[in-house]
């Protein structure tokens, strides 16, 4: 288990899923990538759901309310992405110096939340400057909510990608890994084959429908 797996890099010190020097690494980082592309999708409409009814922050004709349930956010597969490169070398790092998992959990967690901010913060004065006559942003607004950095990070945003980066540094990448790893090399493959197919023709699917709409 994936726990156990945390364990045994933390007694050793060994490297655990983080081994970019291996196929089967990158091959986990793929599938995580493309299932990342669409599991995001998913969560992000209960998200912004809660985030409307809380903050009123969220306009009626956002593309998650009409976008194919199948339609890849290639922002979640590159933040998966991100965050295997980034915060997964982190996470075992962590692992290896603090006493208990608990520890190294909430340091990884706090690091993961400080990255999350300087991120968003760096994106919107790279591409959300607000317009000097009218003042409006042009992607984002977070300046009037309580907990904004520099009007444009937001505390609650970064704290619940936080969340998501620990999920999945924790569970889901972990998981991917440990899957692959219970299958013959040929059998792996062969499932990675079909994840790549799948989601491609959710590409094609989600494309051709979203033209279809543009064009009637």
């Amino acid at each position: 288990m994936a726990f156990l797996r945390i364990r045994k890099v933390s007694e050793h010190d060994q490297i655990g899923y983080f081994a970019p020097k291996t196929w089967e690494f990158w091959r986990a980082l793929i599938v995580a990538f493309c299932l990342c592309c669409i599991i995001g999708h998913w969560l992000e409409m209960p998200y912004c759901w809660l985030m409307d009814n809380l903050f009123g922050i969220v306009e009626d004709d956002y593309a998650v309310w009409s976008d194919p349930w199948y339609h890849p956010y290639w922002v979640y597969g590159f933040g998966a992405v991100f965050m295997t490169l980034l915060i997964e070398p982190l996470k075992e790092r962590f692992i290896m110096h603090r006493k208990t998992l608990w520890g190294a959990f909430l340091e990884c967690f706090v690091a993961a939340i400080l990255i999350a901010m300087v991120l968003e913060l760096v994106m919107g004065w790279l591409v959300n400057q607000p317009d000097p006559v009218t003042g409006e942003y042009p992607f984002w607004d977070n300046s009037q909510l309580p907990g904004n950095v520099f009007g444009q990070a937001w505390l609650v945003n970064d704290f619940f990608i936080g969340l998501a980066s620990m999920l999945y540094v924790w569970i889901v990448f972990p998981l991917i890994c440990e899957g692959f790893m219970r299958l013959r090399p040929k059998a792996a493959n062969a499932v990675f084959a079909l994840i790549i197919v799948g989601f491609g023709l959710c590409c094609l699917a989600s494309y051709l429908e979203l033209a279809l709409w543009e064009k009637y």
